[in-house]
């Protein structure tokens, strides 16, 4: 039987990166499958010594595991629509090539969002460096979902709009001392977006027209993840768990030309109001 998880990995000119996110996979006791879409200017990035242990690995446990090249350049987006159309599972998870997650991550994940029943659950990334820089302020606007998950529209200049803060830095890790309480396997709460880890309800995902909105994007932009994700938590809900198990390895962005906010040039202030900066958790 095919798992009900497939794993998404876009990477590009991350050698060293991609195999501790192959590590992290490698360590997760859950069945999932693997496509890893490499966009590097020379060798693939999967190509190292470390990768192919890591990949064999992976298929030594039974994880079916799928490496491309995809050369055409048209920005993030459109690798990650061409990520999506290669994958068949009830549930994708879109997994940046710069995170490592502990043992167990993937089953949380996909047990949340079985249980939750809404559009995405994701996990979002600490930055472990940042472990003694506890930031009260932008803990403030943590909210469980102690109820089922409903759509939201979130909106700059609204309350809900400062929950992008909950993902700065180590604040993950922070949130789940202060909120998972002795028993909880996972901790539902309210986010903006998340970077990094987000697991989709691939119907959810398809019926907002998933990543075929590169087409309307320069090349080069940033914040494409924000908009799918807030256009499925708009109609289907979604959810961040607590503890994440996501952890940012802190590299330089492949994507350092960020004028273009993907979030900006595609809203419609009638439906779809603009954003501010697109952060992510483990960066600040």
């Amino acid at each position: 039987m095919r798992p009900e998880v497939d794993v998404l990995v876009p990477t590009r000119n991350r050698p060293v990166e991609l195999a501790t996110t192959l590590a992290g996979l490698a360590a997760q006791d859950h069945p999932f499958a693997v496509v890893v879409s490499d966009q590097s200017d020379g060798p693939p990035s999967y190509a190292t010594p470390a990768a192919v242990t890591m990949v064999r690995v992976l298929r030594a446990s039974g994880h079916r595991v799928t490496t491309v090249r995809h050369k055409r350049r048209h920005g993030i987006a459109e690798h990650r629509a061409a990520l999506l159309t290669r994958s068949t599972a009830r549930y994708a998870l879109f997994l940046d090539d710069d995170v490592w997650l502990e043992p167990g991550t993937v089953a949380r994940l996909h047990e949340a969002i079985v249980e939750l029943g809404c559009g995405l659950v994701g996990a979002a990334m600490q930055g472990v460096s940042y472990l003694g820089d506890r930031r009260p302020a932008q803990l403030a606007p943590f909210e469980r979902w102690d109820g089922p998950v409903v759509p939201e529209q979130i909106a700059p200049g609204t309350p809900a709009w400062d929950r992008w803060m909950l993902h700065n830095a180590a604040n993950p890790i922070h949130l789940a001392h202060d909120h998972v309480r002795p028993g909880e396997r996972w901790v539902p709460y309210k986010v903006a977006w998340i970077a990094g880890c987000v697991l989709y309800d691939r119907a959810a995902l398809d019926a907002v027209g998933g990543f075929d909105f590169w087409r309307d994007l320069p090349p080069e932009h940033c914040g494409e993840d924000v908009v799918a994700e807030r256009r499925v938590m708009a109609r289907f809900g979604g959810a961040g768990i607590l503890p994440s198990g996501a952890y940012h390895l802190e590299s330089p962005t492949t994507v350092p030309d960020r004028q273009h906010n993907a979030s900006t040039i595609l809203a419609d202030p009638a439906v779809d109001p603009l954003v501010g900066p697109v952060v992510s958790g483990g960066r600040r």
